[in-house]
C-alpha cells in the first residue's frame, strides 16, 4: 500500500518549530492591538468574481494560480457557483466591508487577519501553495480620512516596529508611488510603447506580459532581462501634482518618524488594484526573493467589486519568510523547555502526579507529565530532554509532604515543602 504522503507545496509544522509560529502571531497580535486594529476572520473560500473583478483577470495571480472549481447546485433552486480558495485577502476584506455596511458607521475600519492562502505556483523555498499570512487593512469613507498620507505613513511605522520587536534585524523599506488610476493608465502607455523594440529580448513571462499586464515586467527576476529593464520609463515622470503632493506627504511624515526608506522607482506591484503609495520590505537574509512583505493603497477597489468609495492601505506578510528570516538570524535557537517534570516512582502514584500537575499547572507553571511504570533512570532521561527540574512524587514525598527537586542546569537536589513548590519551581536556575 502506498504510504500518503502531504500534497505537493504543503506540508505539516511540527513543535518546536511551531512555538516560533505562535510567538510571530502573538507579537503581531500585540502590535496591531497598540494601533487600535481589530482581527477579522473571512472565508477560506469566495465566488471567483471576487478575484477576477478585484485582483484582475491578467494577473498571474488569477489567469495562473487561483484554485477554482464549480459548485454544483443541491437543488432546482440554487445555481451553479464557480468558488475558489482565496489566493490573498484583501479582496475579502473589502468584500466584507462591504456586504456588513462598514463605511456606514463613518469610522474608519482598521482590521487584521491571520490564516492561510492558496496558489498554484512553483513551490520553492520559503513559497509554498497553502501558505499562512499576516496583514491589515485600513479602510473607510473620505470623511473619516481614509485618503490621508498619514495613514499610509501610520501602516509603515507599524511595520517598522512590527519587524523591530520581532527581532529582524537589518531590514529595508523600498518605497514608491503608482499614482492615480489615470497616471498608471498613461504609464502604463508609455511602457508599453517603451517595451515594443525590446520585448522580443526578453523571457517568455515578460514578452506575455508586455501585452496583458505591462506593469508586471518591472518584477521580472531574470538577470539577462534586468539591463532592458533598468531603461524603461519610471513612473515618477507620470505621476501629476495630487500623486506627488500625496507621496511627499507620506515620505515626510516618515522622515519625522525616523523611519528609513528607499525610493524604488520600479515597485509598482502588478496587482489591478493598486493606486499612490506601494511599499516592499526584504531582508538579505532571504537570498534572491528577498521580500518580507508587502502592499499599497487600493483607493478604488471598494467599487471594483460593487461598493461605495472607500480607499483604503493594506499589506499581507508571509509568515514562512518571517520564520526563515528569524531562522537565519538564530540557527541555534535553544530548546524551549517547560517548568517541571513530574515522575511518580511506581503506577501507584500516577493518580497523585497528575494532581500535582494540575496544581501547578492551574498556578501558570509549564508541567510535563511522566509514568509510574518507568524506571526512575528513565524518568531522568526523558525529564533532562524537555524540563529545567524532575519533581520525585513516591510514597515518602505523599506522606511528608516534602518533595524532591533537582535542576538539571545547576545539578543542585533541594527538598521542597508542597505549598511551596508552585514558588519555587517558577524561581529561575540558581536564584
Amino acid at each position: 500500500m502506498t504510504t500518503l504522503k502531504a500534497v505537493r507545496g504543503t506540508r505539516d509544522l511540527l513543535p518546536p518549530e511551531t512555538a516560533l509560529w505562535n510567538r510571530i502571531e502573538a507579537t503581531a497580535r500585540a502590535v496591531f492591538a497598540r494601533y487600535n486594529f481589530g482581527e477579522i476572520r473571512t472565508p477560506v473560500f469566495e465566488d471567483t468574481a471576487l478575484f477576477s473583478r478585484g485582483v484582475g483577470e491578467e494577473t498571474d495571480i488569477v489567469s495562473k494560480e487561483m484554485y477554482t472549481w464549480e459548485d454544483r447546485a443541491r437543488a432546482q433552486s440554487e445555481k451553479t457557483q464557480t468558488l475558489t480558495l482565496r489566493p490573498e485577502n484583501t479582496a475579502g476584506v473589502v468584500r466584507a466591508y462591504i456586504e456588513h455596511k462598514l463605511g456606514e458607521t463613518g469610522q474608519l475600519q482598521k482590521l487584521y487577519y491571520i490564516g492561510p492562502q492558496f496558489r498554484r505556483e512553483r513551490p520553492q523555498k520559503g513559497r509554498y501553495r497553502q501558505f499562512s499570512q499576516i496583514g491589515a487593512e485600513v479602510i473607510g469613507p473620505p470623511s473619516a480620512g481614509s485618503e490621508s498620507p498619514l495613514r499610509d505613513a501610520e501602516v509603515l511605522e507599524m511595520l517598522a516596529t512590527l519587524l523591530d520587536e520581532l527581532g529582524i534585524e537589518g531590514w529595508t523599506l523600498h518605497l514608491n508611488s503608482v499614482g492615480s488610476s489615470a497616471d498608471r493608465a498613461r504609464y502604463n502607455d508609455a511602457l508599453r510603447a517603451a517595451l515594443v523594440p525590446v520585448v522580443g529580448q526578453m523571457c517568455a513571462d515578460c514578452q506575455r506580459r508586455a501585452v496583458t499586464n505591462p506593469l508586471r515586467v518591472l518584477d521580472c527576476k531574470v538577470p539577462a532581462d534586468q539591463p532592458i529593464i533598468d531603461t524603461l520609463p519610471v513612473i515618477a515622470d507620470s505621476l501629476d501634482e495630487a500623486s506627488k503632493a500625496h507621496f511627499a506627504a507620506v515620505t515626510a511624515a516618515l522622515d519625522a518618524a525616523g523611519v528609513p526608506y528607499t525610493r524604488n522607482h520600479r515597485l509598482v506591484r502588478g496587482l489591478d488594484y493598486y493606486t499612490r503609495t506601494t511599499f516592499e520590505f526584504t531582508h538579505g537574509g532571504l537570498g534572491a526573493q528577498n521580500a518580507l512583505l508587502g502592499g499599497g493603497r487600493y483607493d478604488g477597489l471598494s467599487e471594483m467589486i460593487g461598493g461605495p468609495k472607500a480607499p483604503g492601505i493594506g499589506f499581507a506578510m508571509g509568515e514562512d519568510r518571517l520564520v526563515l528570516t528569524l531562522q537565519t538570524q538564530n540557527p541555534a535557537a535553544p530548546q524551549v523547555l517547560v517548568d517541571a517534570y513530574i515522575a511518580p516512582v511506581g503506577e501507584a502514584m500516577n493518580a497523585a502526579a497528575l494532581n500535582l500537575a494540575r496544581e501547578l499547572r492551574r498556578q501558570g507553571l509549564w508541567v510535563e507529565l511522566g509514568d509510574g511504570s518507568f524506571r526512575l533512570k528513565k524518568s531522568f532521561e526523558a525529564a533532562d530532554k524537555t524540563a529545567r527540574q524532575i519533581v520525585i512524587l513516591g510514597e515518602d514525598e505523599i506522606q511528608t509532604g516534602i518533595l524532591t527537586v533537582k535542576n538539571f542546569s545547576t545539578g543542585v537536589q533541594t527538598k521542597v515543602p508542597r505549598g511551596e513548590l508552585a514558588v519555587f519551581l517558577a524561581e529561575p536556575a540558581g536564584a
